[in-house]
């Protein structure tokens, strides 16, 4: 049964590298696909290839309903795009860079989800943020504060410890996907 694979985690942790690491490692023939999120944000910004859109037309499409999921946060408005519902329905279980914030909507939406929450510690954290320049000291503390909140329990949520080595990180992420993607979540 096709599944949505929800990957969340605070700003920093490595979920981009670790999905497209991860993207690099599963079968070409696997039932997977991974989604690209809308953002209010340039095209060229960050390492995330996403599809930028200004504010009124995220808006017009939000508006439109053509966004299965959508949040705001760290200024900026994202969604995933309805498009996931027509791979889910065509047998493909779909990888989503998600929002720890917007997991109880999600879930409402899609409560046979896998919600993953990509973790390392406060020391790696810092390090990375640092590392990647894209914030002051006020805002990587702010997002080092953010990083902290609490995320929803759920029985199904996976905590992905992403401190060790990114190829290795990356074929772990890869099984729990294609795991994910051929389990049968009715039995």
């Amino acid at each position: 049964m096709p599944r949505l694979i929800y990957i969340m985690g605070p700003s920093g942790c490595g979920k981009d590298s670790l999905m497209a690491e991860a993207r690099l490692r599963l079968p070409a023939e696997a039932p997977v696909v991974f989604a690209h999120r809308y953002i209010t944000r340039p095209a060229d910004a960050g390492g995330e290839n996403h599809v930028a859109l200004d504010r009124d037309e995220f808006q017009l499409r939000r508006t439109r309903g053509l966004f299965a999921l959508h949040w705001e946060s760290h200024g900026f408005a994202y969604g995933i795009g309805r498009e996931i519902d027509i791979w889910m329905a065509a047998g493909l279980s779909v990888v989503v860079n998600g929002s720890r914030e917007a997991l109880s909507r999600a879930l409402a939406t899609y409560p046979a989800l896998l919600p993953v929450l990509v973790e390392v510690t406060e020391e790696v954290l810092r390090e990375r943020l640092n590392a990647r320049g894209r914030e002051d000291a006020a805002e990587m503390e702010k997002r080092l504060a953010r990083a902290r909140m609490a995320v929803m329990e759920t029985p199904a949520l996976v905590r992905f410890d992403n401190s060790g080595p990114l190829a290795q990180r990356g074929q772990v992420l890869a099984a729990l996907i294609r795991e994910a993607a051929f389990s049968d979540t009715d039995s």
